[in-house]
């Protein structure tokens, strides 16, 4: 296990890598750190979001009540770090109850596609242009761009998942401990693993997680005012600190990650023939016509009316 903290000390006003960057950005981007850690692995950055009024108490609840149903996941935050995520229990409450308590109440909340809202879909564009500057040479095609706000209480844990897109999560109020994992460590997550989540659209987002993980894991102290980029499909687990946690991912897909997807859709399919395909980046020929096969299967499907799953 390796625990990675940064010295905030080294971001302190008067500092030479603040002064080269524009006051007026929430990202504090360092051009050459960013080029050789971005969707390779975890690092902190600070942002200058500070105290916010979007993340203010009551323009969360405001949030919540306006958001589709679907869209706003509230748990029992007591919880242990791998356990089925249709198996989590609920906390009782209603979601403002969950947010006005959340300090005495072990809770665990997320209000997903916060960029329905407008003026967080302001904020949320703000951010990835500034990421989109340094991310279009090395992945180019942004899309998909999507907010997240997540609430926990005192002590709270976000069991061990993946998610498909980048992200950058934001820490806002609080301070939590997350355990980060190699996306392309095959002992931790099988290409058969990812497969299955690329093919299926409801695939439940918990994943197995084993006691042995962990002595591979990146370990980050995430504080007030410093962000976290977590590369695509790193899996990871949160434990919260001895306060509330208000935290914003977020988060985006690109072109490169949508062809991977689509390659490791093909390569479900074949498996479920029998199959033994040849896993993503292994022959670059043999993705190719499986990316151009996936595309093709998918236009047909959406002729019949079938979604492209």
């Amino acid at each position: 296990m390796h625990v990675l903290t940064q010295n905030p000390g080294a971001y302190a006003a008067g500092s030479p890598l603040l002064k080269t960057t524009p006051q007026e950005q929430l990202l504090v981007i360092d051009p050459e750190t960013f080029r050789t850690h971005f969707n390779q692995k975890p690092y902190l950055l600070p942002h200058r979001l500070g105290d916010h009024p979007l993340f203010a108490l009551p323009r969360l609840i405001e949030l919540a009540k306006g958001l589709p149903a679907e869209y706003v996941e509230y748990n029992a935050g007591n919880i242990p770090v791998s356990i089925d995520s249709r198996l989590t229990p609920r906390n009782g409450l209603s979601v403002e109850e969950t947010i006005r308590r959340i300090e005495e109440h072990c809770s665990w909340m997320v209000m997903k596609r916060v960029e329905h809202d407008t003026e967080y879909n302001a904020l949320l564009n703000r951010i990835l242009d500034e990421v989109q500057a340094h991310s279009e040479p090395l992945e180019p095609g942004m899309f998909d761009r999507a907010g997240a706000i997540f609430i926990s209480s005192p002590g709270s844990v976000t069991p061990y998942h993946l998610d498909a897109e980048y992200n950058f999560l934001f820490q806002l109020r609080g301070a939590k401990t997350i355990s980060v994992f190699d996306a392309n460590d095959r002992s931790i997550l099988s290409e058969e693993e990812l497969e299955e989540r690329a093919a299926l659209a409801q695939v439940h987002r918990n994943m197995v997680f084993k006691d042995e993980y962990q002595k591979k894991a990146m370990v980050f102290e995430l504080t007030t005012g410093f962000t976290l980029h977590v590369p695509a499909t790193a899996p990871h687990w949160v434990k919260n600190g001895p306060n509330v946690s208000v935290s914003f991912s977020a988060g985006f897909s690109t072109r490169l990650e949508h062809r991977l997807e689509r390659i490791r859709r093909f390569n479900r399919g074949l498996r479920r023939l029998g199959l033994r395909p040849a896993p993503v980046g292994r022959c670059g020929f043999c993705d190719g016509v499986k990316h151009q096969a996936n595309r093709a299967w998918a236009k047909v499907r959406r002729l019949f009316g079938a979604k492209d799953a």
